[in-house]
């Protein structure tokens, strides 16, 4: 029977109908019914994990701390601000009103009283329940808020609709901080993450980081202040100096500019010996699984760190979808339980490393507002190698006859929900 091209434009409807809206669907059930499941367990005490206290290793001309306990890091951040004496630079994707981001907001406000210039950037739509009035700052105080809708009249244009995932503090031109951890109370002790402070020149690239953010995006006014972003541009000066030890890598979508996933495919393509990986939310692109899989295949030892269960239950689900061919090819796939590890690492050879805000997923590597820090130095990659030796002793390991045994239920669920792979 010939359709009609009437015909034909119904069943192409029916079908993106049955294609997307039935994912669509179900990813909406089962995050109603994990957020029901969950309810009353918020503020209960977490259980512990290990960490690794702060350990300080010499990079070129600077320095580099990591940290991976959200107490230890919230310390020394707010001391370098207490200490700032003519700039502070703050930008964060979420900004809690709790404790912890008063804390924040009361040192930054003390800062601006003395006479520092302080600078905060927060992105609107990861803090929609955030109370109004805490988003209300001093006169004094520059701040820039990335709106839930940033392409205006060009709604057409995809390259406006990238978040602001960044998480960022620079201290005068002395200090930097960078790495996965948002300001709030949950993130100080229930969280496992990972941050960097790094001194030296390399502070230098992430002011540049902060600035040219600002600048692109300084024109938008913000509702809740007497002021807005219409000051003018943030100006620094030249950098003084190259660190070829460290680079930072920035996801600009305005100008689509994605390196970091490019950074990821090199380092795992040169690898000879070990790929330690781990990140939050695992829903990456082909290529980047192909990569894995063929460093597998001629002997280097893969291994990815995941969440047992993430706080978005169809990312968890979506990502199952990768692990028949990757543990067929010879990854290894860690699952860290009793805390949401939300790091986002990798270490390779004992030499190369990265620490930052992006996820192994399509919205962190060709999406985002997103920054890595690519750092060569072995005893960086010593240290990162502890890390993750000490976060592998908190996980649990899926073998492939565990994977394979699963209910057939599961099998039809990761099936259903791969249309969804693109959009996260």
């Amino acid at each position: 029977m010939r359709l009609s091209p009437g015909g034909v434009v119904r069943f192409l409807r029916r079908l993106l109908l049955v294609v997307f809206g039935v994912p669509v669907a179900l990813a909406v059930v089962m995050s109603l019914v994990d957020a029901y499941r969950s309810r009353g367990k918020h503020g209960r005490r977490a259980k512990p994990f290990p960490v690794t206290p702060p350990l300080t290793n010499s990079v070129g001309d600077g320095t580099v701390t990591t940290y991976t306990f959200g107490n230890d890091l919230y310390e020394d951040m707010i001391a370098a601000i207490d200490g700032a004496k003519k700039q502070v630079l703050l930008e964060t994707y979420i900004w809690k009103g709790d404790e912890v981001g008063q804390r924040f907001k009361q040192a930054l406000a003390a800062a601006t009283e003395r006479g520092v210039e302080v600078y905060c950037i927060y992105d609107e739509l990861a803090n929609l329940v955030v109370p109004a009035r805490f988003k209300r700052f001093p006169p004094g105080m520059h701040v820039l808020r990335y709106p839930t809708y940033a392409a205006g009249w060009r709604f057409f244009d995809l390259s406006r609709y990238g978040r602001d995932h960044r998480k960022i503090l620079v201290v005068d031109d002395t200090v930097g901080f960078v790495g996965g951890y948002n300001i709030g109370d949950a993130y100080a002790t229930e969280w496992r993450d990972t941050h960097v402070r790094i001194t030296g020149p390399g502070v230098w690239d992430l002011r540049r980081a902060f600035a040219d953010f600002w600048n692109l995006n300084r024109r938008r006014p913000h509702p809740l202040s007497r002021r807005t972003a219409e000051e003018g541009p943030l100006l620094i000066e030249t950098a003084p100096s190259w660190d070829p030890d460290l680079r930072f890598h920035r996801n600009v979508p305005r100008l689509w500019m994605f390196p970091i996933r490019s950074m990821y495919l090199e380092a795992i393509n040169r690898a000879s010996r070990n790929i330690y990986l781990t990140t939050a939310y695992f829903v990456p692109d082909e290529d980047f699984v192909d990569a894995l899989k063929a460093a597998a295949r001629r002997g280097v030892d893969v291994r990815i760190l995941l969440p047992l269960k993430s706080n978005h239950i169809v990312v968890d689900w979506i990502s199952r979808g990768y692990f028949s061919q990757l543990l067929d090819s010879g990854v290894r796939i860690l699952r860290f339980k009793d805390a949401m590890i939300h790091a986002k690492t990798a270490t390779v050879d004992g030499f190369w490393s990265t620490v930052g805000t992006a996820n192994i997923d399509r919205l962190s590597l060709t999406g985002n507002y997103e920054i890595n820090l690519e750092i060569f130095d072995r005893d960086v990659a010593k240290q990162m190698e502890e890390i993750f030796s000490r976060d592998e002793s908190n996980a649990l390991e899926l073998t492939s006859d565990e994977w394979a045994a699963r209910d057939i239920h599961r099998k039809f669920t990761e099936l259903v929900l791969t249309p969804l792979r693109p959009l996260l």
